[in-house]
């Protein structure tokens, strides 16, 4: 089976972004913010605007389920307050979780929390615990920049975090470590501040004992890990100099790279460098990079093409990627497995 881990709903129905814009553009009147009853989306329009992207590309790709979340970027923690989030996330937590209904050997959900900058992490457990328990979603997006690129919160290792790390642990659920939007110019959401995030993220966690308070506790970090594998010698050296774990042992059962890298010499890289038991599969489609690389003829966002083509890849190496690691790191997601099947029966 091959899963693909990192999948977000691009292509959601109009009328939840025209929601969206009349939240924000009443943002500082909450009276006028819309209600959740006024979003009218049928079945039918989740139908349409999944079958001609991500179905599609499944079947054309050869690619059998995908861990399913809201937009990335349209998270946004940055924008108005902790209500304003809460509301914003349970639509879209509820919009994944009918796509979810509708399509259930296709896609599994993950959950959208409703971070605010300055707002403990403390106020995300209830959606988190709704989604989880109701939805029965396998793992939650983490931002570690809600405030959108100008960094605020606290490091991930910190304290300020724990009751957050707590009930994922109780609940048996991962989270992936995605940024959303950037609010300052400096830095481009999808080729900066995504890439800058997925590599502090994993600098802070050389440099600190998480693991030790938290050793069930799982993080996927995207996008093919940021920098990291390109610049593994460096880390593996820092952490040598800061007298902190090998790289291996502190990611070990904790901490996962995805393959969202959108070219092949990018993939043999990190299946050369990254230990091939911390590798999920991924391609984030339809995602950050749309379109047909020219150099190739196939799109970007094609990436079972490079696992596929790496080289020096066992068949057993692949297996991991495709299917055996992520059920290590979606604990949940081997039990869902099994009661489809069983149903099927």
């Amino acid at each position: 089976m091959i899963i693909d881990c990192h999948g977000h709903y691009t292509t959601e129905p109009k009328d939840l972004l025209r929601w969206r814009k009349d939240q924000v553009d009443n943002v500082k009147e909450p009276a006028k913010q819309p209600a959740k009853a006024s979003l009218k989306v049928s079945d039918d329009e989740i139908r349409e605007s999944l079958e001609g992207a991500q179905l599609k590309l499944q079947r054309e790709r050869g690619t059998d389920m995908t861990i399913f979340s809201p937009r990335a970027m349209g998270m946004s923690h940055h924008i108005g307050d902790y209500n304003v989030s809460l509301a914003w996330s349970q639509l879209c937590n509820e919009m994944i979780h009918r796509v979810c209904a509708l399509y259930p050997n296709n896609f599994i959900g993950v959950c959208q929390l409703p971070q605010s900058p300055g707002v403990s992490p403390d106020s995300c457990i209830g959606e988190l615990e709704r989604c989880v328990k109701e939805f029965r979603f396998v793992g939650c997006n983490l931002n570690p920049d809600p405030s959108g690129g100008h960094w605020t919160a606290p490091p991930l290792t910190d304290r300020w975090w724990y009751k957050l790390y707590e009930k994922m642990v109780e609940l048996d659920v991962p989270a992936m470590v995605h940024v959303s939007a950037s609010c300052n110019p400096c830095f481009h959401g999808t080729g900066a501040h995504y890439i800058n995030a997925d590599t502090t993220a994993f600098m802070q966690l050389i440099m600190a004992d998480l693991f030790k308070d938290f050793p069930t506790l799982k993080l996927i970090i995207p996008h093919g890990g940021g920098a990291v594998p390109f610049h593994w010698g460096r880390y593996r050296g820092l952490a040598i100099n800061n007298k902190r774990p090998p790289l291996d042992e502190m990611m070990k059962n904790n901490v996962w790279f995805d393959t969202c890298v959108y070219h092949q010499p990018g993939i043999d890289l990190l299946t050369k460098v990254v230990p091939i038991d911390n590798i999920l599969f991924a391609s984030e489609m339809v995602g950050a990079v749309r379109g047909k690389d020219p150099q190739t003829g196939y799109d970007f966002d094609d990436t079972k093409r490079y696992i596929d083509g790496a080289q020096g890849l066992s068949g057993d190496d692949k297996k991991k990627i495709f299917e055996g690691n992520v059920l290590r790191a979606y604990p949940r997601l081997k039990s869902k497995l099994s009661a489809r099947t069983a149903a099927r029966r």
